[in-house]
């Protein structure tokens, strides 16, 4: 009875140190082991491992790209100007075991805090290097990938490789004078452009005025040309008609002028005239003798 508990005692103790000698780490983990506290295995691979049960311990971190999101930050540009940068961080563990020491025994928030001033400190130098303008006119994708490298110069010392570090927005301190200077600037700005706009219409506009009198002017003088021709040819007709008619019947048609020249000179019939009887003019007026 005594040999059979045994044997049980034994195969649980077996039992247990065999599950306790086994371990899994996920797809999205890496694992280090240590050896009373001592790290003897670091960058485990997603599978199925062993370690030493009791001594051995297995710390699992996250190896997906994680995020660190500050608050806004202030900084001087080469002027001595303030601007007010916020920023975000994408972050992943390149050396575990560098990472488990550096981070107090690898605690994420930790390695937020000392990774925070790193990216800060790099941020800082870039920006102090550069006018107001440049920051501004230089965009957001310039000004990160010109000091990631910087980033990750000093990130290596925490096992971590920064991925990406991306600004979100540049802004001007709104307790800043410079403000009111930007806004001053634009407001100049928009006011010569304003102005620049003004005096181009004002030269598009006479421009188009001048060609117009001009064409006004040259449609005028066609018109009164082919007026005057018009009537030089209405005229000419008129002669030939007359022409012919004195042609075809003299005294009938001094009569027909004589008519004209009695309506024509009576026309308002308020007209006094006083004329000698005998005179060329009345002859259609007095009884035909002949």
């Amino acid at each position: 009875m005594r040999g059979m508990t045994l044997i049980l005692f034994l195969a649980i103790a077996g039992l247990l140190a065999a599950m306790g000698s086994v371990f899994v780490v996920n797809e999205s983990q890496t694992a280090i082991v240590l050896n009373l506290g001592r790290v003897v295995r670091s960058g485990l691979e997603p599978g199925l491992h062993f370690k030493w049960p009791l001594v051995e311990e297995v710390r699992k971190f996250d190896q997906r790209i994680l995020s660190l999101d500050d608050a806004p930050e202030r900084y001087l540009t080469s002027e001595k100007k303030d601007v007010s940068v916020d920023f975000f961080v994408k972050w992943k563990i390149d050396d575990v075991a560098t990472y488990y020491r550096a981070a107090n025994g690898g605690n994420e928030e930790a390695a937020r805090q000392r990774l925070t001033p790193i990216v800060k400190n790099a941020l800082r130098n870039e920006i102090n290097q550069r006018t107001l303008q440049e920051v501004v006119s230089a965009g957001r994708a310039e000004l990160s990938g010109n000091f990631l490298e910087a980033v990750n110069r000093s990130a290596k010392s925490l096992g971590i490789e920064v991925v990406d570090v991306r600004i979100k927005r540049i802004n001007l301190p709104d307790d800043s004078n410079i403000l009111r200077t930007v806004y001053s600037r634009m407001s100049t700005e928009r006011t010569q452009v304003a102005n620049q706009l003004r005096a181009e219409g004002v030269e598009q506009s006479e421009t188009i005025r001048s060609e117009a009198d001009r064409q006004g002017r040259v449609t005028i003088a066609e018109a009164e040309r082919d007026a005057q021709k018009l009537r030089g040819e209405g005229d000419a007709r008129a002669s030939e008609i007359y022409a012919e008619a004195y042609g075809q019947d003299a005294e009938f048609y001094a009569f027909y002028r004589s008519l004209e020249a009695y309506r024509n000179s009576m026309a308002d019939g308020q007209t006094v005239m006083v004329l000698d009887p005998d005179s060329e003019f009345l002859r259609y007026f007095g009884n035909d003798k002949r």
